[in-house]
């Protein structure tokens, strides 16, 4: 009898300290989506143009950070106005980064090759940094500002010289 009562008591405890190490690692699993207001995550890139580029480092400016890939139609849509834009303010205190998911090396040399970006570029194949930022479908842009945090983000393709988006920008600046 008191052996019945001490295997209870075993299973019982056993049953709550499984629960309770599902509910921890559970909540550990879940993915952080960054939004309009978080902080961003840091990160460093080596960009094809040579630098090595942080969120952390662009401090005193805007950052826009776009992710996408040379297959995705809206990514290349949005690209023409996104190379505008980044002309527009590139002496405005604004570092643009696009950093592309391409897992295929080639496709992504040949695309920079056609759209000759006017901004910042790095491949990210194993999607690290989006993941980092709870992304995972391209488009997808973040407005960071100078104290690190998104003001802005958008998971589409977006216009880059609407003017509405663009007196809205300004406000930023």
């Amino acid at each position: 009898m008191q052996s019945n009562r001490v295997d209870l008591g075993l299973k019982v405890l056993i049953g709550v300290l499984t629960v309770a190490v599902v509910l921890v690692v559970s909540g550990t699993l879940e993915q952080k989506v960054i939004e309009q207001g978080d902080r961003a995550p840091d990160f460093k890139v080596t960009t094809d143009q040579g630098p090595v580029v942080s969120r952390s480092d662009i401090q005193g400016k805007l950052l826009v950070v776009n992710f996408w890939a040379s297959w995705c139609a809206p990514c290349i849509e949005e690209w023409p106005s996104l190379n505008d834009f980044a002309k527009r303010y590139k002496d405005k205190g604004v570092t643009v980064l696009a950093v592309s998911i391409d897992r295929n090396e080639k496709k992504y040399r040949d695309f920079l090759t056609k759209g000759k970006p006017e901004f910042l570029t790095s491949r990210d194949p194993e999607s690290t940094i989006p993941a980092s930022y709870g992304t995972f479908l391209v488009p997808e842009t973040y407005v960071i500002n100078k104290e690190g945090k998104v003001v802005y983000k958008v998971a589409n393709a977006q216009n880059w010289t609407d003017p509405a988006f663009l007196n809205f920008f300004q406000s930023l600046l």
